[in-house]
């Protein structure tokens, strides 16, 4: 199913500028297009859109030890929740921990590189209100985590 995700603003990379009024176009597990959110209507008309709160962007790099919780599972859902879908191998410590991670589809990195929205590319994309809150994480196109 195609989506369009749309926010108040969009950014490619967390240090690029902001974009107002862009949004990202996700068919399957893939980028399809970033541009301004009227244009995407108009040509993707049969697309469900999702509205989020503030900027969306391109899903974050968890650099550190996964959060504590009492089950691998649950670890790596404390990452979906923080907008994050990459993390570093070394920090996969277990066996379980590693079956989680493939289970949710994370991005399992030897090294820090920063992540980026780009059209062909995976969908991992991260929305984050005003407080820097993360309100939704999409990861390989599938919405992970969304805050009511």
């Amino acid at each position: 199913m195609r989506t369009i995700h749309a926010a108040g603003a969009v950014r490619r990379t967390w240090e690029a500028e902001p974009v107002e009024g862009d949004a990202v176009v996700v068919t399957g597990t893939v980028v399809e297009a970033v541009g301004p959110l009227a244009r995407l209507t108009e040509r993707f008309p049969a697309a469900r859109v999702r509205r989020w709160p503030g900027v969306l962007g391109p899903a974050r790099l968890h650099e550190g030890p996964l959060p504590e919780a009492p089950s691998p599972r649950e670890r790596v859902h404390a990452l979906l929740k923080s907008g994050a879908v990459e993390v570093l191998g070394e920090h996969l410590d277990s066996p379980e921990l590693r079956a989680a991670a493939d289970r949710n589809d994370l991005v399992v990195l030897s090294g820090a590189r920063p992540p980026a929205i780009s059209e062909s590319g995976r969908a991992d994309l991260a929305a984050f209100d005003e407080t820097g809150t993360c309100v939704a994480t999409v990861c390989a196109g599938r919405l992970v985590f969304r805050r009511l």
